[in-house]
């Protein structure tokens, strides 16, 4: 297993795709079959009406091939999942899903068994008064179990659904909406089940049921008739042996390759001196969870993103050749040839590698945890501002009055930080750092930024003036706005841990506050900023300034103390 061709990669892929797209259909019947057992909340007649429209699209040819494909395909994927797997350690949430996923047939088989092939082989009549009937009146002990059924179910669906979507960019915004909907519809669903229950043990309705004579005897025959247990229970014996069957043969196959790879391993060597031996064919992320040594991987080592990469310390030339999905991300992010995915490569040596975002050990890091955020790429919008000729304004005054000053500037840029819409970042001595566009697009950030700035100096202007007595020197600012892609994330040590963006769009927003004291001006602004926020700069004077690290110059525009008090007007 050292090299994976072009074909396996597209295979690979294929595999996920399927995986998705048969839970996506999994999902789907699960969620339209809740919301029917919530319409029960209403009566038991009007669940059974809607139940009509789940039928029409499921109980026909195509919805039903549809559905018991997607079945079949989804859990054959999982067990070949869980033998590909190398290491059973893993974190809690890709735990929580695996386990939940072999409990869901063990739950459901009899409820599958007892509705529909009882419906489709022997004419069972499964509305709700029929089956709810059996399970809260005859059998609640069974009813109590696919209570945990449904809530096994649409818990694993949940996992599966956030896994998917959680770096998506919209995400974030209606994750909030969506944690109320995964909240609100197995609650109403179990409500729905139990308020049905309780109305057909009622004696009143049970005198006035309208079941037919028909479905009584249909139903009664099924339940009484000595052949039909038999056949039923060869078929509930078929199902369960077929899964306990297959787990067990790759419960077994894991164990005999495991046997077998003790005669064939590998050292994964670190920077701090652990030195994990694994079986040849583990990657590099897998060992460093065996060895319980913290090592991020957002994308749960799918090789969708950089997070979990290292460094090879030494001969990289002899590894495998990254793949085709590890050479797209590589790509992406410039890596060196010594620089790899930990997820994707499988050393088929001894190997030293250095991770290159968890430069070191951490106490307060547990084990196989992951970071809240450990950084991905964002398009924003920055602000940096600073008190210029500071110790001139301060070198005269007492300290307290100092901490004073500060503390009344700080709330001035806090306060209009966050009115704006943005984010204070950090404090930087008498300069901070904000950011706008961690949950809007970035024109809205741009203006954001702008407007901040504007009530800014507005109100330092205020301050200025309440304080000019005491004041060596005018007080004033100076402010800078760059926007364009960034990296934001959890960053620090230990427990001193905050969400903050590096990247060159940041170190250009503190250039063009530089800028805007050499100018002597307010606010310095980049022409992107101009451009997305749509602001209106007649009259506003433009220069071309040149940032290190740039091949070229930057144009931006120098808006003078008179001007920036007042937000600047988009053109539309």
């Amino acid at each position: 297993m050292t090299t994976v061709s072009a074909t396996g990669i597209f295979s690979e892929r294929a595999i996920r795709r399927a995986r998705l797209g048969s839970g996506l259909v999994i999902f789907i019947f699960v969620l339209l079959h809740l919301s029917n057992h919530a319409i029960g909340l209403i009566s038991v007649s009007a669940a059974d009406k809607a139940a009509h429209l789940f039928l029409m699209i499921w109980r026909n040819p195509l919805g039903t091939t549809i559905f018991y494909s997607a079945v079949l395909i989804h859990i054959a994927l999982v067990l070949r999942a869980i033998y590909v797997r190398r290491s059973l350690v893993m974190p809690k949430g890709e735990m929580a899903q695996i386990v939940l996923g072999l409990m869901i047939p063990l739950l459901l088989l009899d409820h599958v068994i007892g509705t529909r092939i009882a419906h489709e082989f022997y004419g069972y009549i499964d509305d709700y008064e029929a089956v709810v009937s059996m399970l809260w009146i005859r059998n609640p002990a069974n009813g109590l179990r696919q209570g945990f059924a449904v809530v096994a179910v649409w818990i694993h669906g949940c996992i599966g659904i956030h896994f998917w979507l959680r770096y998506r960019p919209w995400y974030p915004d209606f994750a909030p909406l969506l944690l109320a909907l995964a909240i609100l519809v197995p609650v109403l669903s179990l409500l729905g089940f139990v308020e049905m229950g309780r109305t057909l043990a009622d004696p009143s309705y049970q005198q006035a049921m309208t079941i037919s004579a028909y479905k009584e005897g249909v139903n009664t025959r099924y339940i009484s008739n000595p052949e039909v247990h038999r056949q039923v229970a060869m078929i509930r014996a078929g199902l369960y042996g077929a899964f306990s069957a297959s787990l067990l043969i790759v419960v077994i196959a894991r164990a005999r390759r495991k046997l077998k790879e003790r005669l064939d391993q590998v050292a994964v060597n670190y920077p701090g001196g652990e030195v994990i031996r694994v079986p040849r064919g583990f990657s590099v992320l897998e060992a460093s969870r065996l060895g319980g040594l913290p090592h991020y991987a957002v994308c749960g080592g799918k090789g969708q993103c950089s997070t979990c990469r290292v460094q090879i310390l030494g001969d990289y030339d002899s590894l495998p050749a990254p793949d085709k999905m590890e050479q797209t991300t590589l790509r992406r992010i410039n890596a060196g040839p010594d620089v790899r995915l930990a997820c994707q490569l499988r050393p088929n040596h001894n190997v030293a590698v250095a991770p290159l975002l968890v430069p070191a050990t951490e106490a307060a890091l547990p084990a196989n945890s992951q970071e809240t955020s450990p950084g991905r790429e964002r398009e924003i919008a920055v602000l940096f501002v600073d008190i210029r000729h500071f110790t001139t304004l301060t070198e005269t005054r007492l300290p307290f009055d100092v901490v004073f000053l500060l503390n009344r500037y700080f709330a001035i840029i806090g306060k209009a930080v966050e009115q704006a819409g943005g984010r204070l970042d950090k404090f930087i001595g008498d300069g901070a750092m904000a950011l706008f566009g961690l949950n809007t697009a970035p024109e809205e950030a741009c203006r954001q930024a702008l407007h901040a700035a504007a009530a800014i100096v507005a109100e330092i202007e205020k301050l200025a003036a309440e304080l000019a007595d005491e004041l060596a020197l005018p007080l004033r600012i100076a402010i800078g706005i760059h926007t364009g892609p960034a990296v934001v994330g959890t960053m620090g040590y230990g427990r001193v841990r905050s969400m903050t963006a590096i990247g060159d769009t940041v170190n250009v927003a503190s250039r063009l506050e530089t800028a805007a004291k050499e100018f002597e001006a307010a606010i310095v602004i980049s022409e992107p900023v101009a451009n997305l926020s749509g602001a209106d700069l007649a009259g506003i004077e433009s220069r071309e300034i040149s940032v290190r690290g740039r091949a070229l110059p930057l144009k931006v525009y120098v808006i003078p103390r008179e001007k920036a008090a007042e937000p600047l007007e988009g053109k539309d």
